[in-house]
């Protein structure tokens, strides 16, 4: 089930709420029937399409309940509840955890952690839209929470969306690089994005933090040679590597000695890369290079 369908049916489940109570007029309650009918009919959903839907009202609320507003006992209660959950976990109780979870977040809705809690559970249960859901719930009240994106992407995986669990898998990689289940988990989602012929995108925001590339931009910058390049480049004259100075090239830039002068730059800095971190290289040839054809879906 697609995250547009579980938008359209937590609209559509939002709407059946409030049929079923008495607020609604004569008339109101008229049009807000023929809007259920149109949305179902326009985005095809079925009974079991709006089981799946979220409780709308209680994200809301989620997130406009600061953690502090929860009672101090309460919160005491919940973190009872939620290490309860995490012992039954430990022992495969998965549905039994998830109620566990589930008691917490009636007592403290603004914590994310008993969110992610809950989507572990779901996982387990092989529940993974509603894995999903708690995930985003998680996120929502903490977008830097690495290890909700990383569960996110694992139900996602197991929904083969895995466009989107690649994209939650580099997020997650990037708040906790040192986690290496996340790493392994992207490389593999890389994996199979190319095995269904898509080229897996360009992670420039992980890239930019990659240590080992700043450091060798660092050491770039230093070296004599890359500098009379880069001066070459910003005058309008090419730098001949290697032959100890500039070489006036006319035209600039634009020009056919400054498109040489270009090619020159990209040659010494693929060689200088090559030789500083051929690892890091052939990270970047992955991340750029085209899958090797389409193939039919795993």
């Amino acid at each position: 089930m697609s995250d547009i369908k579980i938008v359209a049916a937590s609209i559509v489940n939002f709407l059946k709420r409030q049929l079923e109570g008495d607020t609604l007029s004569v008339d109101s309650r008229e049009s807000v029937e023929v809007g259920v009918q149109c949305i179902e009919t326009a985005f095809e959903l079925g009974p079991e399409d709006n089981a799946r839907g979220v409780d709308l009202l209680q994200l809301i609320r989620q997130q406009r309940t600061p953690l502090s507003a929860a009672p101090k006992a309460d919160r005491a209660d919940a973190e009872r509840l939620k290490n309860e959950g995490n012992d039954l976990m430990k022992s495969d109780k998965h549905r039994e955890a998830l109620e566990k979870y589930s008691r917490a977040i009636e007592l403290d809705s603004a914590n994310p952690v008993y969110y992610c809690n809950r989507a572990a559970a779901y996982f387990r249960l092989g529940e993974h839209e509603a894995a999903v859901a708690d995930c985003t719930a998680a996120l929502a009240l903490q977008p830097d929470y690495g290890k909700a994106h990383g569960r996110l992407g694992l139900a996602l995986t197991a929904l083969e969306r895995h466009r989107e669990a690649r994209a939650a898998f580099a997020r997650a990689s990037q708040l906790e690089p040192e986690n290496e289940s996340y790493r392994q988990n992207l490389r593999l989602a890389d994996e199979l994005l190319q095995q269904r012929g898509e080229r897996p995108p360009l992670d420039l925001g992980g890239l930019l933090q990659n240590p080992a590339l700043l450091n060798m931009a660092t050491e770039m910058l230093a070296d004599p040679n890359m500098q009379n390049i880069i001066s070459g480049l910003m005058s309008g004259n090419g730098a001949t590597p290697g032959a100890g100075g500039l070489a006036g090239v006319g035209g600039g830039p634009a020009g056919p000695g400054g498109m040489t002068a270009l090619l020159e730059a990209g040659q010494a800095l693929a060689q200088h890369m090559q030789a500083a971190n051929p690892e890091l290289v052939e990270q970047l040839r992955r991340q750029v290079r085209p899958p090797g054809g389409p193939q039919p879906p795993q």
